[in-house]
């Protein structure tokens, strides 16, 4: 009897929980796309995965920021190294080095704090169409003229992702939200969930930033890759049910353009808030 095959979310999930190779040294697999970068949200996930690995279970992320250096190749496993620069009664620090041939291709600095109460207010979820009345994401760039490449498609594979309507007004900052969902059933595990929200984090932030331009960010003229990440967990997030990805651009220019992002959950709870920078670097006609 043939094996069934494995399901996108589980095969994500796998992907991400990088292999122990030696105390705080980790290798995170490849993944399935064709020859080309590697997702720089695969790397964010990875490292914060490794990082997790060398903190107490009491403790969670509850920020990261990231620098890519490097592009890395989707054909090679990614070796990261995690330096344990701080372990406190509440709070721990941790920085990963991720690395391909010997040369590093993302640096990450993590924080962890163990669950305790304290004031609380937090900003409440805009008004959007439910998903149910967004569009899904193949069909989104399909009527704008850009079709979804490859690679992307199998970065999306593990996720439901719904767009709604974008807004370039001249009085705001450019804006579009995406509600996303994995597409299969998750143990309630506060770590994964983190991870598996970093992934997922970096799908269009970046894209909000072109919204102004008459550019398509898929297009051949248009130069795109992130140059750093941040994230700030807030709760944990219920990645298995739908969330709402709020994304506005107040910048861009010198080729690089600047987004931030508000992660929440159905029920209008604020769950993470996200900010990228990255090239937007138009090529030369010719």
């Amino acid at each position: 009897m043939a094996e069934s095959p494995v399901a996108p979310a589980e095969d994500l999930c796998r992907l991400l929980l990088v292999e122990e190779l030696d105390t705080d040294l980790f290798r995170g697999g490849a993944c399935a796309e064709s020859p080309g970068r590697v997702f720089g949200g695969q790397v964010i996930a990875q490292a914060l995965a490794a990082a997790g690995r060398s903190v107490r279970e009491t403790l969670c992320a509850h920020s990261l920021h990231a620098y890519f250096l490097r592009a890395g190749d989707t054909m090679r496993p990614i070796i990261y190294r995690v330096l344990r620069d701080f372990d406190g009664g509440s709070f721990a620090n941790r920085r990963v080095v991720a690395m391909q041939g010997g040369l590093p291709i993302l640096n990450l600095a993590a924080s962890f704090q163990r669950a305790e109460d304290g004031l609380a207010h937090a900003e409440g979820m805009p008004e959007t169409l439910p998903p149910e009345q967004c569009i899904d994401l193949v069909s989104a760039l399909k009527a704008s003229g850009a079709p979804l490449p490859p690679a992307l498609r199998d970065r999306l594979a593990a996720f439901d992702l719904r767009i709604g309507p974008s807004s370039t007004d001249a009085t705001g900052p450019a804006s579009q939200y995406a509600w996303l969902r994995l597409t299969g059933a998750i143990e309630p595990e506060p770590a994964l969930r983190r991870v598996l929200l970093a992934y997922a984090s970096d799908f269009a932030l970046l894209t909000t930033a072109v919204l102004p331009h008459p550019v398509k960010f898929f297009s051949p003229r248009l130069q795109g890759a992130s140059l750093d990440h941040a994230i700030w967990f807030h709760e944990t997030p219920p990645i298995d049910d739908w969330l709402l990805y709020a994304m506005e651009s107040p910048w861009a220019g010198h080729a690089r353009g600047f987004a931030r992002g508000q992660i929440f959950d159905r029920a209008g709870r604020l769950v993470a808030s996200v900010a990228q920078e990255g090239l937007i670097r138009l090529r030369e006609k010719g």
